[in-house]
C-alpha cells in the first residue's frame, strides 16, 4: 500500500487533534498566512477602581499554547495572503493622495498632479521584445569579443532572453549596480531640483519657496527585465500647509510638468573615488514621462494609478527575475540563487564591489540580493497622506472590540517561533484560497450592485 505524502499525513494529523477548530479559527483570522508569527503570553484587563478582573485571555489554552498572527510580509512570492493586504492598504494609502479620504481634503483632487515615470540610463543594448525584429544591423559588425552588434529576430515578450545583453562582456555591470546603489539620491535631487525650477519659474528666491507652496509625493520602485530599476510617482503640488493647504495661483500642472522634466535632465550623481573604478557620472534615463492627472477624468483615472502603484509593491526582486526576495551572505549563495545569468553577474559585481573600503558605506554585501538597490519599494513624503501604521490601527480598531472605559489593561507577550508544518501550511493554502474566492463573489454582487469592496 502505496504510503501518503509527508504533508497529507501531517494535516490528517492536525484534523484529528481535539482543538482543531480553534487551530482553523486562528488561521483563518490571519487570512491563511504562509508563514505566521507565533506568539506566547497574557492579556489582563482589571477595573481600574476595584482592581477586579475584567476579562483574562492566556494562550495556554490554545492549541499548541501559542497565538498565531500575520508575518506582514509584502512579497507576494513569501506570503501571498499578506501580499494582498499590503497591496489593499498601499492601493487605500495613494488613493487618498489622488481624491482624500484618510483625514486627506477631497480638494486634493484638483491640484497640480502628475504621473512621473523615471528610467535608469542604459547600460549596454540588451534583447527586446515586440512585434519589431529586436536591434536590427545591416552592417554585421561585431564588438572587441567577437558578438554581433545586432540580433534581427522578433522576440516573444516572456522570451528568457528579453532583457539580457547582446554581449556579456561589453555590458557596464559595475554603472548598473552603482547606480542602483544611488537610485535614492537621484531621486532626492530629482525632488530637490522640482523645487528649485518651480522657485524660479514663479521669480522666487529658492530658499523661500516652502513659504509658498509644498511638494508632496509617493513613489514605487519596479524591476524592468534588463534588471535595472524605475519609479513610478505621483507628484503634487499643494500649498506651504500641505493637503489642507490651496496652491499658489502660478502652481499649475503644466508648471510642475516642465519643472519635472528639467529637473530629470540635469540630475547628476557622483560616485565616490575608487582606484579601481574611477569616479562614474550617475543619471537618469533618457525616458522620462511626467503625465498630467486630473479630476475631470482627462487623463488616467485616479484609481487606475492607485491600483497600478499597488500592484508593484507586492512584488519582490525574485518575483520579475531581477534578484532574489532572500539576502546571500556567502559568494558561494550567489552561484546557487535561481537566476539567469545577467542577473547573477550583476550579484557577482556587487559582491566584489562590497569589497572595497571606498563602497562601504553603501552596504552592497547586505543589498547583493536586490543588485545594490538599497530603498524601500515603496516612498512617500510625509504631507502626501495617511501612513501604514495609521491604516493598520484603524483595522485592528475596526476588529478589536472597544475598551471598556474605566479599566486598565496589562499585556505579556513573547515571540516563540514561526512558520507551518508540512500539514498546516497545506491546510492554510486552502484556507487563503477559499477567501480569495470568497473576496471575488462579493466583489461580482457589489459591481452588480453599484458599490464596490474596499
Amino acid at each position: 500500500m502505496r504510503q501518503l505524502p509527508e504533508a497529507d499525513r501531517d494535516a490528517i494529523r492536525i484534523a484529528q487533534d481535539p482543538q482543531f477548530a480553534r487551530w482553523l479559527a486562528q488561521i483563518t483570522a490571519t487570512g491563511g498566512c504562509a508563514h505566521p508569527i507565533h506568539l506566547s503570553g497574557s492579556t489582563t484587563t482589571l477595573d481600574a477602581t476595584s482592581g477586579e478582573i475584567v476579562h483574562h485571555y492566556d494562550t495556554r489554552t490554545e492549541p499548541g499554547e501559542r497565538l498565531s498572527v500575520r508575518c506582514r510580509n509584502r512579497r507576494a512570492t513569501v506570503c501571498a495572503p499578506c501580499s494582498r493586504l499590503h497591496a489593499g492598504d498601499t492601493y487605500h494609502l495613494v488613493r487618498a493622495g489622488l481624491t482624500g479620504g484618510k483625514n486627506v481634503p477631497a480638494t486634493v483632487q484638483h491640484r497640480p498632479r502628475l504621473f512621473v515615470t523615471l528610467t535608469a540610463p542604459s547600460f549596454g543594448p540588451v534583447h527586446r521584445a515586440g512585434e519589431d525584429r529586436c536591434r536590427p544591423r545591416r552592417d554585421g559588425g561585431k564588438c572587441d569579443h567577437g558578438r554581433r552588434f545586432g540580433c534581427g529576430a522578433v522576440h516573444a515578450p516572456d522570451a528568457p532572453v528579453v532583457g539580457q545583453p547582446l554581449c556579456a562582456d561589453c555590458y557596464d555591470y559595475t554603472a548598473h549596480v552603482l547606480w542602483h546603489a544611488h537610485a535614492g539620491k537621484l531621486w532626492d535631487r530629482f525632488v530637490i531640483g522640482v523645487r528649485r525650477q518651480l522657485a524660479t519659474s514663479a521669480d522666487l528666491v529658492q530658499s523661500r519657496f516652502p513659504d509658498h507652496a509644498r511638494l508632496s509625493f509617493a513613489r514605487v520602485a519596479e524591476y524592468q527585465r534588463r534588471a535595472a530599476v524605475h519609479v513610478h510617482a505621483i507628484v503634487r503640488l499643494d500649498g506651504p500647509n500641505g493637503p489642507t493647504d490651496e496652491p499658489p495661483a502660478w502652481g499649475t500642472v503644466e508648471r510642475l510638468a516642465d519643472a519635472a522634466r528639467a529637473s530629470a535632465r540635469r540630475v547628476l550623481v557622483r560616485t565616490p573615488y575608487s582606484p579601481a573604478v574611477g569616479e562614474l557620472a550617475l543619471h537618469w534615463g533618457d525616458q522620462i514621462d511626467t503625465r498630467p492627472l486630473h479630476a475631470d477624468g482627462d487623463g488616467p483615472d485616479d484609481d487606475a494609478v492607485a491600483a497600478y502603484v499597488a500592484k508593484y509593491v507586492t512584488k519582490g526582486a525574485g518575483e520579475t527575475g531581477a534578484g532574489t526576495d532572500h539576502r546571500v551572505t556567502t559568494w558561494d549563495d550567489i552561484a546557487a540563487a535561481p537566476v539567469n545569468e545577467h542577473v547573477r553577474n550583476l550579484m557577482r559585481t556587487c559582491w566584489r564591489l562590497g569589497a572595497l573600503c571606498e563602497y562601504a558605506p553603501l552596504h552592497l554585501h547586505a543589498w547583493t540580493h536586490t543588485l545594490g538597490y538599497r530603498g524601500h519599494i515603496l516612498t512617500k513624503s510625509r504631507a502626501y497622506s495617511t501612513t501604514y501604521a495609521a491604516l493598520r490601527a484603524e483595522r485592528a480598531e475596526h476588529i478589536q472590540q472597544e475598551p471598556m472605559p474605566g479599566t486598565v489593561t496589562y499585556a505579556q507577550w513573547r515571540y516563540v517561533g514561526s512558520g507551518h508544518t508540512p500539514g498546516a501550511a497545506l491546510i492554510a493554502a486552502g484556507i487563503a484560497e477559499d477567501l480569495v474566492v470568497s473576496r471575488g463573489f462579493r466583489q461580482e454582487a457589489a459591481t452588480d450592485q453599484g458599490g464596490c469592496i474596499g
